[in-house]
């Protein structure tokens, strides 16, 4: 695929992400991807041979993002500090920015979208769903693991399970700052989880 073919493709990624977040993956219908991507049937099926092949690339294109982000964050972090504990904090801040400089509201997740119409969204595409939500608990874990090890936690813990609040304040945050519309929602979400992860792991002085 050439340059232009790859263009066209990622136009109708995020049209369809847009409407997708907006009105819901079953209420999107390829006809609307279609007049709002500027392009024609055969071209929109050129990419993407079903409704639930769009759907995959979308989950796939939203996992890359996340995952581009969450590298790129953890980099510069782990540059500032040899400290484990340090380096997730600095990660975290680091994300609470990223958050904070969003011109408007967090668009929204894709993973989520998908969750609440999982009837409508292929076995296939909900594995893929479900390891990307995996391969993020496994990120976090090892990087808990790496803090535990040096600071013991102060309170008996599941380190997945404070895993998974990372995931869960992230992706509870977008919804609520949705919900209430209120930009700086997210990030104060994110800052609450950073407070806990400093309290859990941080010797009393």
């Amino acid at each position: 695929m050439g340059r232009r073919g790859e263009a066209t493709r990622e136009r109708i990624l995020a049209v369809a992400e847009a409407i997708v977040l907006q009105q819901g993956y079953s209420a999107t219908s390829i006809d609307a991807v279609i007049a709002n991507a500027g392009i024609t049937k055969s071209g929109f099926f050129y990419h993407f041979k079903s409704k639930n092949q769009l759907a995959k690339g979308l989950l796939e294109r939203y996992v890359r993002q996340d995952d581009a982000v969450f590298s790129r964050l953890f980099a510069r972090a782990d540059s500032l500090s040899e400290d484990p504990l340090q380096r997730f904090l600095i990660f975290l801040k680091l994300l609470e920015e990223t958050m904070a400089n969003l011109e408007s509201n967090h668009p929204g997740c894709i993973v989520a979208a998908y969750c609440y119409e999982c009837e409508q969204i292929e076995p296939e595409v909900l594995a893929i769903m479900k390891e990307s939500v995996l391969s993020w608990r496994r990120m976090f874990t090892a990087r808990l693991d790496e803090i535990a090890a040096l600071y013991p936690p102060r309170y008996e813990v599941v380190l997945a399970d404070v895993a998974d609040m990372a995931t869960s304040g992230i992706e509870g945050g977008i919804i609520l700052s949705k919900v209430i519309d209120d930009k700086n929602l997210l990030p104060r979400q994110i800052a609450q989880y950073r407070n806990y992860v400093r309290a859990l792991f941080e010797p009393a002085s």
